[in-house]
């Protein structure tokens, strides 16, 4: 395999500078256009945004369509590394994201942050740290030379638990922290964002691989869906943040007082799940995708959340934009620093 097939794809190598464009493009649109946004506002239903919602599928789809349940039932011939995940993605991950953004966001910014912000703030990194990662997770183990079928199963072990998972989790998260939270409103969006897809992925991927083939599945149709999740998310952005713009003029300095707690908690969560893997003397190929989805995002799922409950315009929603703004680079420190400790585990 040469250097150049190991490098990231267009979209995905450079994905911060495009998610700073549309930040840019987003901010100006609702300066120069400040009736776009409110024209938007009116096509929502349930608390929902129609024209995001659909963008956010596009985004979803075709991470769903990869998910292969047929795989989930070999998962049990190396359960260690998925006890790892599992362990780390929903008994630890959710409530240390907690801890840190209620220290930072309640306490040493107390001074720097209105305590309503603070606490919507505090919201959004709940939704990012009860989300594990599902899409570019594929990318970081391709990089970490993980293996990708065992991948496929965390990640597919995931997705099925996030259904059931996510809600009971943000609802007791949220209810600590004294938010007025619409729970049908939780569960409405895990079933529009999650189940439905889920649903659609799976029946799609069964009718045309039956029809087509796994290889023409594999090397056509889902590889010819990656240009369309980037994308969604780009056009999401625009929008979210044209409703954003006045608050990220007036304060600048809170995308990097957001930017800091979410930072700590990706380093942790993944310091912590490779430690462990170590400890356990689990394969490279396997130690370290299951570190990368403990330290990466669901940030499709948790953006979609944050509008649904809080607004397009709130600042729930612009922490887990945040969260998408600096997941790429962090992210990317942490593939060469799998790499190069290698030689840490056993061959």
């Amino acid at each position: 395999m040469s250097e150049k097939d190991k490098k990231l794809g267009f979209f995905e190598r450079y994905l911060t500078l495009w998610v700073l464009a549309c930040i840019i493009t987003g901010i100006a649109i609702g300066e120069l256009a400040p009736s776009f946004p409110g024209w938007l506002s009116r096509f929502e239903y349930a608390q929902v945004s129609i024209p995001v919602a659909v963008l956010i599928w596009l985004m979803i789809y075709p991470m769903m369509v990869q998910i292969d349940f047929k795989n989930v039932l070999n998962v049990w011939n190396k359960p260690e590394g998925l006890a790892l995940t599992l362990t780390v993605n929903w008994i630890i991950k959710p409530f240390t994201m907690f801890a840190f953004a209620y220290i930072f966001f309640k306490v040493i910014f107390a001074g720097l942050i209105a305590p309503a912000l603070a606490e919507e703030y505090l919201a959004g990194a709940i939704l990012l740290g009860a989300a594990p990662c599902t899409a570019m997770v594929f990318v970081w183990s391709y990089l970490t030379r993980g293996d990708a079928n065992y991948t496929l199963v965390q990640v597919s072990v995931n997705d099925l638990i996030l259904v059931f998972a996510y809600a009971p989790i943000v609802m007791f998260l949220l209810g600590l922290t004294e938010i007025s939270v619409p729970y049908d409103t939780i569960l409405f969006s895990v079933i529009l964002y999650i189940v439905i897809p889920l649903t659609a992925g799976y029946v799609s991927r069964e009718i045309l691989v039956s029809k087509r083939g796994k290889d023409w599945f594999e090397e056509k149709f889902v590889k010819n869906l990656k240009k369309v999740t980037i994308s969604g998310l780009l056009l999401t952005l625009v929008i979210l943040f044209s409703f954003q713009g006045e608050i990220i003029l007036e304060n600048p300095l809170h995308i990097i007082l957001i930017g800091i707690p979410l930072a700590i908690q990706t380093l942790f969560i993944f310091t912590l799940a490779y430690s462990w893997a170590k400890l356990w003397r689990l394969p490279h190929n396997i130690a370290a995708p299951a570190a990368m989805i403990g330290a990466s995002n669901f940030f499709e799922l948790a953006v979609a959340v944050a509008i649904s409950l809080f607004g397009l315009s709130s600042g729930a929603a612009l922490a887990t934009v945040v969260g998408v703004l600096i997941e790429v680079p962090i992210m990317l420190f942490l593939v060469s620093i799998a790499n190069k400790t290698r030689h840490w585990f056993p061959k």
